[in-house]
């Protein structure tokens, strides 16, 4: 069986060079090395190809800003938040470029549902680092700066995507870092309330069951070779299944042998969440 890995890391360099629109399921396959059949036994369109690669840049970049925002110190949270998140993005810069570009022709459901559910959960992180950093300070203001924030994101990254010089990261988080706490000691007349914020309509952001999460373990154990990470996702599915460690530092260590496993990253991510860790 052909693994679904495989036809995204192919498509993807496709995708960079000519686009969604250009590039056909019959190029994807002949540069795979794979027959048609073989693709459809993946994906059932270009489409669900291209909504997989979404899911997979947003799923290894939440993990990511999940996993910093549990393991940094308040004092610097803020700093490695945008640190990360540019570092991140320019990391994927192919694939950014194209999905900024290109979005509007792949516009469905699915596309949508997905991009609300990634921004509502971007939106959480957010006031989940503003409410650690600043702590009641800011309890009036906190929608607001969240809301200041994504707008910086936004316009930096595009900024980031179309200059073709050399961009100092640290730099520019210092510079926002700067930014965000002058707006967080110095507003004084909130927009945002939390009721006003609860009106933005967002479709339902479900936290992933213990079934979806197995669903997503066993498929990806299928395309893993034997390694400590594999070894590690057994015993957190047998944790899952039917706990066996009191531990939490034990659920911890094999959650981090994972973490960085190109099919376990949104694995570990659900855990974490699932867990509350």
């Amino acid at each position: 069986m052909i693994k679904k890995q495989l036809i995204m890391d192919k498509a993807l360099e496709l995708f960079a060079k000519q686009g969604f629109e250009a590039t056909s399921v019959q190029q994807i396959t002949e540069h795979c090395g794979i027959s048609k059949g073989a693709f459809y036994l993946s994906f059932k369109s270009k489409n669900e190809l291209i909504l997989a690669l979404i899911d997979q840049f947003m799923m290894q970049f939440l993990s990511d800003i999940d996993y910093l925002v549990k393991n940094t110190e308040n004092k610097t949270l803020l700093y490695e938040f945008y640190q990360t998140l540019f570092d991140s993005f320019q990391r994927h810069t192919d694939f950014a470029n194209i999905f900024l570009k290109e979005q509007m022709q792949t516009m469905n459901e699915k596309f949508m549902e997905k991009m609300y559910s990634f921004d509502k959960s971007l939106e959480q992180t957010i006031l989940t680092i503003v409410e650690r950093v600043y702590g009641g300070e800011i309890e009036k203001s906190k929608y607001d700066l969240m809301y200041c924030i994504k707008g910086f994101l936004d316009t930096y990254l595009r900024f980031l995507l179309f200059c073709e010089a050399p961009v100092d990261l640290k730099l520019l988080a210092q510079s926002l870092v700067e930014k965000t706490n002058i707006l967080a000691r110095y507003t004084t007349i909130p927009f945002i309330s939390q009721g006003l914020a609860q009106m933005f309509k967002y479709p339902i952001n479900k936290e992933a069951t213990k079934e979806q999460i197995l669903e997503i373990i066993d498929e990806k154990m299928e395309e893993m070779e034997e390694s400590i990470e594999k070894e590690s996702l057994v015993l957190l599915r047998q944790q899952l299944l039917e706990p066996a460690f009191t531990s939490l530092a034990i659920v911890k260590g094999l959650l981090e042998n994972i973490r960085n496993h190109p099919h376990c990253k949104w694995i570990s991510y659900l855990l974490r969440r699932y867990w509350e860790l």
